[in-house]
């Protein structure tokens, strides 16, 4: 397997984050998928920093093309992208198959027009349709900030957004 971790994370790489969820699903490195973050070297370059490993740092579409070559790799890659939106795009829009059906939604920071589900872990409705999108799909969706912290699946959640 090429693809061992799908998640949403706000702070995208987060090293001690990174570090624990790898003794779960090992990794050999990240790619955090963001478009403002692939277009900005210093936001590339701390993220590249933050956790030791292996990092690649790309928007969504530059994601979708170099896709095969992920999936193709010998090494096991964690996917992060920075809200729900994106990785509706990832795996929705743009097809993506990593091979696996399980995604961690992480830190989502508390804005305004959010609904809090859970500690750091507020939606919007529009990211709220993308998780019901992700689901539709064949996912599994969890809300953990850790796999000892998790709040619940999306189905425990969907409600909220008007989801039946």
């Amino acid at each position: 397997m090429s693809v061992s971790f799908i998640r949403v994370d706000d702070r995208m790489i987060h090293g001690q984050t990174c570090t624990r969820w790898a003794l779960e699903y090992p990794c050999d490195g990240l790619i955090a998928i963001n478009d403002v973050a692939a277009k900005n070297p210093v936001l590339k370059a701390a993220y590249k920093s933050a956790s030791g490993k292996k990092t690649f740092v790309w928007g969504v579409d530059e994601f979708l093309k170099k896709a095969p070559k992920v999936l193709a790799s010998k090494d096991n890659y964690f996917i992060i992208t920075k809200n729900p939106i994106d990785m509706k795009k990832i795996l929705v829009d743009g097809g993506f198959e990593p091979g696996m059906d399980k995604v961690i939604i992480g830190p989502c920071n508390d804005r305004p027009g959010t609904t809090k589900l859970g500690n750091n872990q507020s939606i919007t409705q529009e990211e709220a349709e993308a998780l019901e999108e992700i689901k539709k799909k064949g996912y599994d969706i969890e809300f953990a900030l850790l796999k000892e912290e998790s709040i619940g699946s999306w189905d425990k959640f969907r409600g909220q957004f008007g989801f039946i």
